[in-house]
């Protein structure tokens, strides 16, 4: 308010722009809003918190501050200036200096005290206002900084080291936003103590520096923290962490390195924790990375390096996890989002087998754990498993990989064990594991498994490889032993292998394995893509297996493509194998080249197959009807009992021919008609007796020469030429297309 000639005009101190005094001399001040009246009198300066003011009043010749009821006067001529400022420019200042600790406290009579015992420094701030800022600097061994508060504080570690022998060396009580501001260029250091002593009712203390608060950190100074409690944690908060500056090390804790009850974020700075519990455990979560570096080392079993009960995010930054203790995880949670940043994993523990039922449930050292959904979308992850049964990625529901970087390699072997209902079983770690759907849409993917029956993919539902003309570039190499299980019974590494449908439809594959480079146990399908198996026991297998698309290259040491059931190793008559389309180039040097325990339907597409150079194995082995429904086939083979043709309900002509003799590899096979146009031209790499050969150029009642040897000026493609001319060849047979399906033999 303001006093003029005995009239009395009121104003809200929030509206007052400035007040300027006209004293004798003229105008001595300008006074501005703010948290902190200030009245300048004889060169001295006392405090007045705003928010605590009633009035300022003009009684005669004084100015008088009215605050909760009590009036207190100033001589308008002794008064220099009023002014206002902020809580943040009256830093209250804690030295400490061994067993001792010097306060400068300014807002001593603003709400804020300060009880100081030796080193041992406790404020308690009711100021009702944000922002009040507490600097901390020195040295003591036995000491510690506690603070009660009911509003935002600011904590500026400027180069101080605490050690506290019974406690926390930092502890905040108070449930308001800490930010912690790490002073450039300053080392800091907080150290707790073995054993705590027995805290106020209703408080905690659980960790060498804990807030009940949200603690927030910046600033480009460092901060050490060691954690002896013999129960406690390094670093903790019943809110959130946020990590925005400063380099922060939690240099070792028998419980968590960082422990948080609502989340952990990081945006800048690095965070490097040590420590016997979870490196980071982000409570209900969740874990947001989105910029800085994380680097955790956890050596204990059953600990993980980042755990929330919500989502772990990686959205940026650089992420570095070592995980060396028997179950222990990389990454922990209900769901895992990589969409940026670089994340390397490396596990070196090993499998638990836990008591259940009959047995034991196998539980894994895993680099990222997952119960609902693992999407990596943009990330560069790199996992390297070493432990036993280590395994990569792996969720109780969905992975999705849509784009980025993943690379897994797992060393680790897998071994025997009775599962809980009474059975043998086997342990192993695949580098992708699902029991969910799994989604490979994009991205570039390595996985590398050099232990005993090790996987590169399994799951218990679906795998879908790429979409419509797109997808990732994958490769998968799996070079371990099989394990035996007993009566017969082995556990294979295999390429990828999952109990429902496996469907490629784009992306770029190589593949190679022990066993199997692709199974199915109910149908696999190929619609697109580009597929090479460099070197398998088998290619493909499923009861169902169904080429549309696509362009497939497979080298085996048995069958190429094998449509069986596969369960306890018994077939089913009723598989189903079909070629729609797509180019398919098989060789099976001592398997066969397709193998259906069912049907074959051959419709569309090129099929090349370089069959076995020995008996009893042949380039076609069909148990079931085999029909030709359309494509161009060329199959090379030996004879054999063994060796097919289609059924004569088949729409396209086909002509199985075959030698009395047997005709080295590498020596061209050729057709051609009566006008000498070429219908086939091929070079089998295997030494050869049988050529199967169809084609919708096969004509009814057309006549056709066949040679070997000579040579051809075309294009070589998988043992096919196309285009050139042949030439030089001996005439070895000439017959006429008389049926659908017929033999020719010289």
């Amino acid at each position: 308010m303001t006093r003029t000639g005995g009239q009395v005009e009121p104003f809200g101190l929030a509206g007052i722009d400035n007040i300027t005094f006209a004293l004798p001399g003229g105008a001595k001040s300008l006074l501005t809003s703010g948290e902190i009246l200030r009245v300048h009198v004889a060169g001295a300066t006392q405090l007045f918190p705003v928010a605590a003011l009633d009035s300022l009043d003009f009684a005669g010749d004084a100015l008088v501050v009215h605050r909760g009821g009590v009036a207190q006067p100033f001589l308008l001529a002794d008064v220099d200036s009023l002014t206002f400022a902020s809580f943040a420019d009256y830093a209250v200042t804690v030295a400490y200096g061994g067993a001792a600790a010097t306060v400068v406290n300014p807002l001593a009579g603003l709400g804020v005290a300060v009880v100081v015992s030796g080193a041992d420094v406790t404020v308690t701030s009711s100021a009702g206002v944000p922002g009040v800022e507490y600097r901390l600097s020195g040295a003591t061994t036995d000491g510690m900084f506690k603070i009660y508060a009911d509003d935002d504080v600011v904590l500026r570690l400027a180069g101080v080291q605490i050690t506290n022998l019974n406690g926390p060396a930092v502890n905040v009580q108070a449930d308001e936003t800490i930010d912690v501001v790490l002073e450039t260029g300053t080392v800091n250091a907080l150290t707790d103590g073995v054993t705590y002593a027995a805290a106020p009712s209703g408080e905690d203390q659980k960790a060498a520096f804990f807030s009940e608060g949200q603690l927030v950190f910046s600033g480009a100074g460092s901060l050490t923290v060691t954690g002896r409690g013999t129960s406690q944690h390094g670093l903790g908060s019943d809110d959130f962490i946020d990590v925005r500056g400063g380099a922060i090390v939690v240099a070792g804790a028998v419980k968590d390195g960082v422990h948080t009850n609502e989340g952990y974020y990081q945006s800048g700075g690095s965070l490097n924790v040590t420590a016997h519990g979870d490196g980071v455990d982000g409570g209900a979560g969740p874990i947001g990375i989105t910029g800085g570096a994380v680097t955790v080392l956890g050596t204990d079993a059953d600990r993980d390096a980042l755990k929330c009960d919500g989502l772990i995010e990686v959205a940026g930054g650089d992420v570095d996890l070592t995980v060396q203790g028997n179950q222990s995880k990389g990454l922990n949670s209900p769901a895992v989002t990589l969409s940026g940043g670089t994340l390397d994993i490396v596990t070196s523990g090993g499998v638990v087998l836990e008591a259940s039922g009959l047995g034991f449930d196998p539980s894994y050292c895993t680099g990222i754990k997952a119960d609902d959904l693992v999407l990596i979308d943009g990330c560069q992850l790199t996992i390297t498993a070493s432990g036993v049964a280590g395994r990569g990625v792996s969720c109780d529901g969905d992975i999705t990989v849509q784009s980025g970087v993943v690379t897994v390699h797992s060393s680790g072997g897998g071994g025997t064990y009775t599962d809980e209902t009474g059975v043998v079983d086997a342990y192993h770690g695949p580098c992708l594991n699902a029991d969910g759907d799994l989604l490979l849409a994009g991205g570039t993917i390595s996985l590398t498994h050099t232990g005993s029956a090790g996987k590169g993919i399994a799951g218990d539902s679906d795998l879908t490889i790429g979409t419509a003309g797109a997808g990732p570039t994958l490769q998968i190499a799996v070079s371990g032993a099989s394990i035996s299980i007993g009566g017969g019974e082995y556990a294979e590494a295999k390429g990828a292998s999952v109990d429902s449908v496996l469907t490629v439809d784009g992306g770029t594959l190589t593949l190679t394995s022990v066993d199997d480079a692709l199974k199915a146990k109910v149908r696999l399908v190929i619609n697109g893509g580009t597929i090479n198996v460099v070197n398998a026991l088998e290619g493909f297998e499923a009861p169902n297996l169904y080429i549309n698309g696509g362009e497939v290259h497979i080298n085996t040491t048995d069958d190429g493509l094998n449509a069986t059931y596969g369960v306890d190793g018994e077939a089913s008559d009723g598989s189903i194998l079909n070629i729609s389309g797509g180019y398919v180039h098989l060789t099976a040097p001592a398997g066969d080249g397709i193998d259906s325990n069912g049907s074959l339907t051959i419709s569309g597409g090129t099929v090349v197959v370089h069959g076995p150079p020995n008996q009893p194995e042949v380039g076609l082995d069909v148990n079931g009807a085999f029909l030709m429904q359309g494509g161009l086939t060329a199959v090379s083979q030996i004879n054999s009992n063994m060796n097919e043709v289609p059924l004569g309900t088949s729409t396209q002509r086909t002509v199985l021919v075959r030698t009395s003799s047997t005709i080295s590899a590498g020596t061209l096979f050729h057709i051609e008609n009566a006008s000498g146009a070429t219908l086939l031209t091929f070079r089998p790499n295997s030494r050869y007796s049988a050529v199967l050969f169809s084609s919708s150029a096969l004509t009814a009642g057309v006549t056709y020469r066949v040679y070997t040897g000579g040579t051809c000026t075309g294009t070589l493609r998988d043992g096919l030429y196309t285009g050139g001319t042949y030439s030089g060849g001996t005439l070895r047979t000439t017959f006429t297309s008389t049926a659908v399906s017929q033999t020719v033999t010289f």
